[in-house]
C-alpha cells in the first residue's frame, strides 16, 4: 500500500515543474515492483498517472518543437524558452522516464498479473491497452527502449533495450490480447468509477474501451506511412473491413481524462499555468494560421489581444521577452470566469481586478473523434477505404463541436475550407495542418505527423541550438548512469525513430 500511497500523493508532480524529483521512486525506475494494493486503487492510480502525464512534460516538449507553443518570459531566459529553441537536455527528461516507467507501467503489469490470478479479463484487457498507449509515446518520443525485459517481476535494475520496431510489432500484439479479453463473457472483477478514464459502469463503459483498442491500432499504423505505405493500407483496410470492429464514433469516445475544480484535481496544462506564469504561450504559427481562416475555435482556444478586442496575437521564439500575448482559454484550462479587465491590455489580471479565473476543469484529450477521422482521410488518401474529403470534413467538425463552436460557424468553415484540392501531397498538406489545429493540446502527435509528413511546414527557429529540428529526445541522464545496458547518448536530436524514414 506504501507505494500507491506515494504516488497518489505525488502525482500532480507530473504536471508541475519538470526538474522536480519524484520522491525516491525514480531510485529504480526499470524494476517491477510487487505491491499489495488492490487492483482497483491499482488502476485508479495507472488513469490518473496517464491523464496528467498528457498534459505534462512531454506535451509541451513536442509542441514547442512543432510550433504549436511557445516559452516567453520576461527578466531571463526561461525553461521553456530553452527548450523553444531545442535546448533540451538528458537530465531534463530524466522526470517523465522515471515517472512512466516506475509508476504508471510498474502498475500496470502488476495489474495484468492480478487480474490473470483473480480471473478478471476486463481490468487485463483495460491494463494492456494503457500499456500499449503508454509504450507508443515512449517509443515515438525516444526510439529503443527497455521493453521486455521491464516486464519481469525480478531484480534486473538493467534491462535491455528493444529496437524500436520490434516493440512496435509487440504492441499490436498487445491489443488484440487486450481486445480478446475486453470481448469475452466474464463474471469477475471489472473497472467502474475507480478508472478516471473512461468512468462509469463497465456495462457501458466497455465499448468505449474496445472502440479506444481499435482507434488505437489505426494510429499506430499510420506511423508506417512513410515506412511501408502499401503494407500500412493493406494493414489498414483489413483492419476496418474486419467483421465487428467499431472506432470512434463521436467525441463521447474521447480517449481522455476529465479534471475537477478541486485542489490538485485540476488538469495538468492549467496546473502549469498556475505554477509557471508567464512562461508559455500559444505559438505564433499556430495562431496565424487560425488567423488566416477567421477560425471560429479562437475564442475557445486563445484570449484575445488586446484584451476585450476580437484579434490573436501569438508569440514566437525570435520575439524580444515579452508576454503581451494571447494566452490559453478555456478549452484548455476549463470554464472561466471574470474577464472585465486586463493590466496593460496584456498581462492576466488576478481576478479581484477583473482578470479572468479558470477552473481547471478542461479535460487532457488523448486520443479524440477528430484525430480519428483525419486518420481516416490520410489513410483514404492512400488508398485505404472511404473518401478523404468525407474524412476531413467529420475531423474538422468534431475539433470544433468539442470546443463549443456554433453549428453556423461550422457549417461556414467547412464551406470555406472542407474542401480537399491539388496533388496528394497537397491534400495530404491540408488534412495534416487542420490535425494540427484539432490536435490543439494533444500530447506529441503534431511532433509525430511532422516527423512522418513534414508538415505543418514549420522551419527551425532562428537562435536554434541544433543544426535542424530535433526528431526525437536525449537518453535521460538518470538512465545512463543506473542502466549499464543503457546504449551512449545519442550525438544529437536529429536520429530518427524507426518510422521516421528520410
Amino acid at each position: 500500500m506504501k507505494k500507491i500511497l506515494i504516488a497518489f500523493s505525488s502525482v500532480i508532480l507530473i504536471g508541475l515543474v519538470s526538474c522536480q524529483k519524484y520522491l525516491d521512486i525514480n531510485k529504480d525506475p526499470d524494476r517491477i515492483v510487487e505491491t499489495a494494493a488492490p487492483i482497483d486503487l491499482l488502476l485508479t492510480n495507472v488513469t490518473v498517472n496517464t491523464g496528467f502525464a498528457g498534459g505534462s512534460d512531454l506535451y509541451r516538449w513536442s509542441n514547442i518543437l512543432v510550433q504549436q507553443l511557445s516559452g516567453q518570459t520576461t527578466g531571463g531566459e526561461s525553461q521553456t524558452q530553452q527548450y523553444e529553441k531545442y535546448l533540451l537536455q538528458s537530465a531534463d527528461v530524466n522526470n517523465f522516464w522515471n515517472t512512466t516507467y516506475a509508476t504508471t507501467l510498474n502498475d500496470i503489469e502488476v495489474i495484468i498479473r492480478l487480474a490473470t490470478t483473480q480471473n478478471a479479463p476486463y481490468y487485463r484487457g483495460v491494463a494492456k491497452l494503457l500499456k500499449a498507449y503508454t509504450y507508443h509515446h515512449l517509443v515515438d518520443a525516444f526510439g529503443d527502449v527497455p521493453f521486455s525485459e521491464t516486464q519481469q517481476t525480478s531484480l534486473n535494475t538493467s534491462p535491455k533495450y528493444d529496437a524500436a520496431a520490434t516493440i512496435y510489432t509487440s504492441l499490436f500484439t498487445t491489443i488484440d490480447e487486450a481486445l480478446a479479453d475486453l470481448n469475452t463473457t466474464s463474471t469477475g472483477l471489472a473497472p467502474g468509477t475507480n478508472s478516471t478514464i473512461y468512468s462509469g459502469s463497465f456495462t457501458t463503459r466497455r465499448t468505449n474501451w474496445i472502440r479506444f483498442g481499435n482507434t488505437l491500432k489505426l494510429r499506430l499504423l499510420l506511423r508506417y506511412s512513410k515506412l511501408n505505405r502499401t503494407d500500412m493500407v493493406t494493414r489498414m483496410t483489413a483492419l476496418i473491413n474486419q467483421s465487428g470492429v467499431s472506432f470512434f464514433a463521436s467525441n463521447a469516445d474521447n480517449f481522455e481524462m476529465p479534471f475537477f475544480n478541486v485542489l490538485n484535481r485540476q488538469n495538468s496544462i492549467h496546473q502549469f499555468e498556475l505554477q509557471r506564469a508567464n512562461n508559455l504561450f500559444p505559438n505564433k504559427f499556430l495562431v496565424d494560421m487560425m488567423n488566416a481562416k477567421a477560425d471560429p475555435r479562437r475564442p475557445f482556444y486563445f484570449t484575445a489581444f488586446p484584451f476585450g478586442s476580437t484579434t490573436y496575437k501569438g508569440a514566437a521564439s525570435a520575439d524580444p521577452q515579452s508576454i503581451a500575448y494571447s494566452r490559453f482559454h478555456t478549452f484548455l484550462r476549463g470554464a472561466g470566469t471574470g474577464g472585465t479587465a486586463r493590466v496593460d491590455g496584456s498581462i492576466e489580471a488576478l481576478p479581484a481586478q477583473g482578470g479572468v479565473s479558470y477552473d481547471g476543469t478542461a479535460p487532457v484529450r488523448m486520443l479524440t473523434f477528430a484525430e480519428y477521422n483525419f486518420i481516416r482521410a490520410e489513410a483514404a488518401l492512400y488508398g485505404a477505404p472511404g473518401v478523404a474529403e468525407t474524412f476531413y470534413r467529420a475531423g474538422i467538425t468534431a475539433s470544433m463541436q468539442s470546443a463549443g463552436v456554433a453549428q453556423s460557424a461550422i457549417d461556414a468553415y467547412i464551406l470555406a475550407n472542407g474542401t480537399l484540392t491539388g496533388t496528394v501531397n497537397q491534400q495530404l498538406q491540408q488534412i495534416i495542418n487542420e490535425k494540427f489545429v484539432a490536435n490543439y493540446g494533444v500530447m506529441q502527435e503534431n511532433w509525430t505527423d511532422w516527423r512522418r509528413t513534414g508538415f505543418p511546414a514549420i522551419t527551425k527557429v532562428a537562435n536554434a541550438v541544433t543544426t535542424d529540428i530535433p526528431r526525437s529526445l536525449p537518453i535521460p541522464q538518470g538512465e545512463i548512469d543506473a542502466n549499464r545496458n543503457a546504449p551512449p547518448q545519442k550525438p544529437n536530436l536529429l536520429v530518427r525513430v524507426f518510422w521516421d524514414t528520410p
